[in-house]
């Protein structure tokens, strides 16, 4: 009797032994597959992207090839809510005449349909297009800065050439000229091509930050920021952090930037405020930009802000700081050109 219950017990701790193992394993491969899972579904880091976008950072399909679109977008009171300016990659905002200022909107990973509305040349914005080898877009310009356009051989579509063609720039009735002439930007390669200017071009992508450096931006606390281009009238830009989306939205004199159709914020990843010298050289209030021998700025991303210098390479303006490049947020990056005595305050 005692042998057969030894018998009985060493069989069931066999069998107690095996389940366990059995329930060991299928917990482990369990385990296996959930890591498995949550690896593939980790966002890939822009440095392992075979391709990304030259001035977003953000990972691309293919080799992007098309050349950037560089289009001069009207901010007068009377033009605002702008449309196509949420799917720039790039935006200068640079005074343009007075006290009032313009956009330079360079579009490569996204191109919409309309952009505008579109308005008037200025010398720092094309040299600004031509430094990232994009095809300049404008309504108009001075004889002496269409010459100098011509001179540099700047590849450019001008409005005032196509004017309401309705194929390339179209002028609408909800708005009164100067503040309704808007490009379609889909036939802005087809144009370009005609005119016999290339619509495809590969140049080394921006410096962006990978997932982990993002994460761990230096600085100190930036919830608002207030750039004060004016008092009066008023010219006042103000960005706003999102902690949710980790973007700054953006307004123009206390109101949202939107898409006029969708009424879609701009929102923005990186702000990049440039101080520079700025000189009027006429009664209309014209200026000559530095945009060449750098200076101090301001970096915001993440909600933080960073002091930094900036320097213009090859055309480019990017932030240096310690002597050294600082790569933005993989994303959409507004550049604030200011004079150098600009007030802009920062709210923690």
């Amino acid at each position: 009797m005692r042998k057969t219950f030894l018998c009985l017990a060493v069989v069931f701790a066999i069998l107690l032994f095996g389940c366990s193992k059995e329930e060991s394993k299928a917990t482990n491969n369990e385990d296996k597959e959930n890591a498995v899972e949550e690896k593939s579904s980790t966002p890939k880091e822009v440095e392992k992207a075979e391709f990304v976008y030259p001035l977003t950072g953000l990972e691309a399909e293919k080799q992007v090839d098309n050349r950037a679109i560089g289009i001069m977008v009207n901010n007068h009171t009377k033009a605002r809510p702008q449309t196509g300016l949420s799917k720039a990659d790039v935006v200068f905002e640079i005074l343009a005449e007075g006290r009032i200022t313009r956009f330079l909107a360079l579009f490569q990973s996204e191109l919409p349909e309309v952009a505008g509305p579109v308005r008037s040349a200025r010398e720092y914005y094309f040299e600004l297009a031509n430094g990232y080898n994009a095809l300049y877009v404008y309504h108009g310009a001075a004889g002496f800065v269409n010459d100098m356009i011509k001179e540099r051989d700047i590849d450019y579509l001008n409005g005032s050439i196509y004017d309401n063609d309705g194929h390339l720039f179209k002028r609408e009735s909800f708005r009164a000229a100067p503040h309704n002439s808007y490009v379609q930007v889909g036939a802005v390669y087809d144009v370009a091509k005609s005119k016999g200017y290339d619509i495809t071009t590969t140049k080394e992508p921006l410096l962006f930050l990978t997932a982990d450096e993002a994460n761990q931006i230096k600085g100190d606390p930036a919830s608002h920021i207030e750039i004060v281009y004016a008092d009066q009238p008023m010219e006042i830009v103000e960005y706003n952090f999102e902690p949710e989306s980790g973007k700054y939205s953006r307004l123009s004199d206390r109101e949202q930037t939107v898409e006029l159709n969708s009424n879609e914020p701009v929102l923005v990843d990186n702000i990049f405020i440039v101080k520079t010298d700025h000189e009027v050289i006429d009664n209309a209030g014209r200026r000559e930009i530095d945009i060449t021998s750098g200076g101090e700025g301001y970096l915001i991303q993440k909600g933080k802000i960073q002091h930094v210098s900036w320097e213009n390479q090859d055309g480019r303006i990017i932030p240096v700081k310690d002597g050294k490049p600082v790569g933005f947020v993989p994303g959409k990056t507004w550049i604030n050109v200011v004079p150098i005595d600009t007030p802009i305050h920062v709210t923690k």
